[in-house]
């Protein structure tokens, strides 16, 4: 169960019921194993909110044991450029300008995109690159993350 989908399928409903959003997880196994899962909520995320879930998340990982070998557990907030992973993560940021990488590329080659995210339907979301909407189905998506211009 060391697939990082059936890991985050284990633990999105715990997480879920503490009132948080699980936005994603990294995993990393080996020698110095690491667990790391990134939450948010409508209120932001404190040092008590993540103390909370490592708590509840830790007991579930010792009762059903997906991770080989010894790792650390660490639950964080996503920072300002967290990743999108569910239709509800794209619809929660319209509006906001997102970084987008395809699995494979476009018939036009292309697979990299960066843009303003817009209107979400169940399969598929508008991307908005200098006043042309591209439509990308959420399938085809290998990653994706908020990437706000941050002015200096």
């Amino acid at each position: 169960m060391t697939d990082k989908t059936a890991i985050i399928d284990l633990l999105e409903t715990e997480v879920n019921s503490l009132g948080y959003d699980l936005v994603d997880l990294d995993l990393r196994i080996g020698a110095n194993g690491l667990l790391r899962i990134y939450i948010d909520s409508e209120n932001g995320i404190t040092l008590e909110d993540c103390a909370r879930v490592s708590h509840q998340v830790s007991g579930l990982l010792d009762v059903e044991d997906p991770i080989p070998g010894n790792y650390s557990l660490e639950v964080s907030s996503p920072g300002v450029n967290r990743s999108l992973r569910t239709p509800a993560h794209y619809a929660r940021f319209t509006g906001e300008r997102a970084k987008v990488e395809l699995a494979r590329p476009r018939d036009d080659g292309r697979r990299r995109f960066t843009g303003l995210l817009g209107t979400v339907a169940e399969n598929e979301f508008e991307l908005e690159l200098d006043g042309e909407t591209v439509i990308l189905r959420f399938e085809d998506i290998a990653a994706a993350r908020l990437a706000p211009k941050i002015e200096v």
